[in-house]
């Protein structure tokens, strides 16, 4: 089987097992999954939702987050983690929006890319979740679970990972695709315990290199 050929039905099998697989980020508008993504590095997703709340009672606009205080801004993000250097990026970025680009968030990947803060896997996320467009988000689940796979071959950099992926993933697949890896990886094919092999839809095809 090709990689190619192998990619399709790993896509396949992952649709019957997570049908409805999405953005564990919860929002609303687009600049709230800019600050949510930037939040989730080195952070949990639930534990990110859960700090947003009070982020957003207190800045609920892009203007208002533009206009907060670093510090303020800093106090409510520290238990993510990295507070200093998110709420500086948070800052920054709301501001490049309300004066470049009215408040919204751009639907083009090189302007997300040249946000304060926005890296590729963010990029990705936006295009594909906010605007519905091609994306693969190479976040820690994607990389771990197509090594294993052998979609790709002790491939560690994520933008080389999400290159590779490009040529075998079909563009209308990607982002549900990567929202289906993350759910596998935190349930079936696991990076801090041994995976369970056992109750995986996949474990007749995959390479299985762990």
């Amino acid at each position: 089987m090709s990689k190619e050929e192998l990619t399709l039905e790993i896509i396949e099998h992952l649709k019957q097992e997570y049908p409805d697989a999405d953005c564990t980020l919860d929002y609303n508008e687009a600049w709230k999954l800019l600050v949510s993504v930037r939040l989730a590095a080195q952070c949990t997703d639930a534990r990110v939702n859960v700090v947003v709340q009070d982020l957003y009672a207190k800045y609920p606009t892009v203007a208002a987050l533009a206009q907060a205080d670093v510090a303020d801004i800093e106090a409510i993000v520290k238990p993510c983690g990295l507070g200093r250097s998110k709420a500086r990026d948070i800052h920054a970025c709301m501001n490049v929006l309300l004066t470049q680009y009215d408040g919204k968030v751009p639907d083009d990947f090189d302007a997300l890319l040249s946000l304060p803060g926005v890296g590729r896997k963010s990029a990705n996320l936006i295009m594909g979740d906010v605007f519905g467009k091609p994306a693969i988000v190479t976040d820690t689940h994607c990389i771990r679970l197509v090594n294993r796979m052998g979609l790709v071959d002790q491939i560690k950099d994520p933008k080389k990972v999400e290159m590779a992926l490009w040529k075998l993933v079909p563009p209308e697949e990607g982002s549900a695709f990567c929202h289906r890896l993350v759910y596998h990886g935190r349930e079936i094919c696991t990076a801090r315990t041994t995976p369970h092999c056992d109750r995986c839809v996949l474990q007749d095809i995959c390479a299985k290199q762990i």
